[in-house]
């Protein structure tokens, strides 16, 4: 009877770690939520970033994509073909912009500062 205990004991301590695994990765990450940045043109617009991986834009061509966390970086890929990255980078954030076939760790098209605002 002792060792059914304990091998109930452990099947509860697994299942409650494998709970606790799941819903950390769903915990929401800071990088939700909406960014004002400047484009190439320097006009201002906002990203949309979801907690699905969703990103979406304000600009008049209706940007949308998706987006992934990368240490302390978001990493967005548009339908446009170009990547954005919102990097933390002190207590600032720093928005680069790469042109569609633009190597992710050459120099950006465009570099702004980051804000979000919601």
């Amino acid at each position: 009877m002792h060792t059914i205990g304990k091998a109930t004991t452990t099947v509860l301590a697994a299942v409650f770690a494998i709970a606790m695994i799941t819903f950390s990765s769903l915990a929401a990450s800071g990088f939700e939520g909406v960014w004002k940045v400047k484009d190439t043109a320097g006009q201002l617009f906002e990203i949309t970033l979801s907690g699905g991986g969703a990103a979406k834009a304000s600009r008049g061509e209706g940007m949308v994509g998706t987006w992934k966390e990368d240490g302390k970086t978001a990493v967005i890929t548009w339908n446009t073909g170009w990547t954005t990255k919102i990097a933390k980078e002190g207590d600032q954030y720093k928005k680069t912009a790469y042109g569609k076939g633009q190597p992710l760790d050459g120099p950006p098209a465009n570099s702004t500062d980051a804000q979000k605002v919601k």
